[in-house]
């Protein structure tokens, strides 16, 4: 319990200096693993925006970082015709899981929202640390 009410805090005078540092970092990590989310998620987290600021803020990272995932896997021949059908093919699932994300986002307490969003970022989390052993 103590890993999800842990709260980290950006004091805006800093948020300027760091954030090309955080990008860049972020940028590393998703060019070695394909995981975009440390750590741009905690610290767009720490600089304590509101919640619907915050899901916007992350909803661009995420689409920043997938369409230069895809530029990259592009360049280096691995994003072929049938990826990319396969690709715009399961967007709709996800799109849905998005418009479901809203609703219950303006439905549940901010709190238990975060939680629950974290809670599902450390199992994938997991889940990707655990896939090659398995």
């Amino acid at each position: 319990m103590l890993l999800i009410k842990a709260r980290f805090r950006v004091p805006q005078r800093v948020e300027t200096r760091f954030s090309l540092l955080v990008g860049a970092v972020t940028g590393g990590v998703t060019a070695a693993t394909g995981v975009f989310v440390i750590p741009a998620v905690p610290w767009l987290q720490a600089m304590e925006l509101p919640r619907d600021d915050l899901v916007q803020a992350l909803g661009l990272s995420f689409l920043t970082s997938t369409v230069a995932m895809a530029a990259g896997l592009a360049e280096g021949g691995a994003f072929d015709e049938a990826t990319l059908g396969s690709s715009l093919l399961v967007l709709i699932p996800a799109l849905a899981g998005m418009a479901l994300g809203q609703w219950v986002r303006v439905r549940v307490h901010p709190e238990t929202f975060r939680r629950c969003f974290f809670v599902g970022l450390l199992a994938l989390g997991g889940h990707l640390a655990l896939r090659p052993l398995l």
